[in-house]
């Protein structure tokens, strides 16, 4: 799943605690990271493990520019599981893996700064 990248996106509006509660984002590990030639842009297959249980989650991510294939695995990242999963070409992308626009609009992942528990819910 991916979504358009702006790094001058104006501010949301305002929302309630439990409209931010609805949103679920959990911690994964990547255990697989392939290259996804079949995407519009360019983008990698991520295979995500969120630990029990949720599992393992596969996720189209257009980090290209700042990652490598084998960068990615082993490495964690933040990700929404509660959006509908997603065709993207012949994949099912099950997970939104989230990240910030670098200067370019690049993406940039988003994970914690030391190893925690794989599927932790922000808070």
């Amino acid at each position: 799943m991916h979504v358009t990248h702006d790094a001058a996106a104006p501010a949301a509006p305002e929302i309630g605690f439990d409209q931010f509660l609805a949103v679920d984002i959990r911690i994964g590990t990547i255990v697989e990271a392939r290259e996804f030639p079949q995407a519009r842009k360019p983008a990698y297959r991520l295979t995500i493990d969120f630990g029990a249980p949720i599992g393992r989650k596969t996720s189209s991510a257009q980090i290209t520019e700042h990652y490598t294939l084998d960068d990615l695995v082993g490495r964690q990242v933040a990700a929404v599981v509660n959006f509908p999963p997603r065709q993207i070409g012949p994949v099912m992308s099950e997970v939104l893996t989230l990240g910030f626009p670098d200067a370019d609009g690049k993406v940039v992942l988003v994970g914690p700064s030391v190893p925690v528990p794989n599927g932790g819910r922000l808070f």
